[in-house]
């Protein structure tokens, strides 16, 4: 089963610029359980069929021209019966000042009430966008993780293998660390994925013989990066005679993390081989097969050897 995550509203709060205007307890003991939000235009005008209390409420112009328009007591009546399905939370929109009605009722059913300068759809946009990250269903790899050239390359492989080595070298090339040691994985999206860092051990480096050392503090804030999307997960292994490795790279792989897959690459390592450039490389690579460009394929197509059988009699003669 899916383990549920939540977010205190203390740090929704504080994350996203939004203002009290009324709570009933401290905002960090109120968990935000769902990223997605709702308009209570319906329930608002009587119908609360599909409800869901457990969403953001957001109260923008449309539902505070509707209620402005209703008699005092209508409104009242239509503000009590939403309140009494104990919403999570209520934010109102655009810096509009609440009807009268809404704090008492907000108080009496102990609701928090918070309030947005931005119009009802930047903010919800901006909401759902932050959800979608501090909610999202994670797992946390032992690897690396780095940004080259815009690429977020997941560096996995054993104990001792050098990945801490090579991030090393390429936060000196002008590249940036995301994660050493552990990575925390979040699928933001059915597509994506984005890695982290807990926060414990954000911008620390082991290096064996070394010990810990501080990227930030070494290299300077634009050796590091908080979040990077997942484009390439590559595996370091020691070089193993016996295996046979990719040489034309036609026969793509893909791992498979919380679902989604993505594209990967196995690099043997050897003494004398330069990690960092051949990721760099890697990275470049991945790009240009994402943009639809395959150097492999267009060596065979020039070659005229455009099937699997050319492909094999390549790498037999390589």
């Amino acid at each position: 089963m899916a383990k549920n995550y939540s977010v205190s509203l203390q740090k929704l709060l504080t994350d996203n610029s939004l203002e009290v205007i009324s709570t009933p307890k401290e905002l960090s003991q109120i968990r935000i359980e769902t990223r997605d939000v709702n308009r209570p235009g319906l329930m608002l005008a009587g119908y609360d069929d599909y409800f869901d209390p457990a969403r953001l409420q957001f109260i923008g112009l449309s539902e505070y021209g509707y209620l402005n328009s209703l008699p005092a007591e209508k409104r009242h009546n239509c503000l009590e019966h939403f309140m009494q399905q104990q919403p999570s939370c209520i934010i109102i929109t655009r810096g509009l000042e609440p009807p009268e009605e809404l704090v008492p009722l907000a108080i009496k059913y102990q609701i928090p009430v918070l309030r947005s300068p931005d119009s009802t759809s930047g903010c919800m946009s901006a909401l759902i966008a932050y959800l979608g990250v501090e909610l999202a269903e994670r797992i946390t790899r032992h690897g690396v993780l780095v940004e080259v050239y815009g690429e977020g390359v997941l560096i996995t492989g054993d104990s001792g293998v050098g990945k801490s080595e090579t991030a090393v070298e390429l936060i000196k090339r002008g590249h940036r660390l995301i994660a050493d040691d552990a990575v925390e994985i979040r699928k933001v999206s059915a597509i994506s994925l984005v890695g982290t860092s807990p926060d414990n051990i954000r911008h620390f480096i082991e290096l064996r013989g070394i010990g810990i050392i501080n990227a930030m503090n070494i290299f300077g804030a634009g050796a590091v990066k908080m979040t990077e999307k997942i484009d390439l997960v590559l595996t370091l292994e020691n070089w193993d005679e016996e295996k046979s490795y990719n040489k034309i790279g036609l026969e793509e792989e893909f791992t498979e993390i919380l679902g989604i897959r993505i594209p990967s690459v196995t690099i043997p390592v050897k003494p004398g081989r330069n990690l960092s450039t051949i990721i760099e490389v890697a990275a470049m690579n991945n790009r240009q097969k994402r943009m639809g460009y395959s150097a492999a394929k267009e060596l065979l197509k020039k070659l005229g050897l455009e099937d699997e059988e050319g492909a094999a009699s390549i790498q037999y003669w390589h």
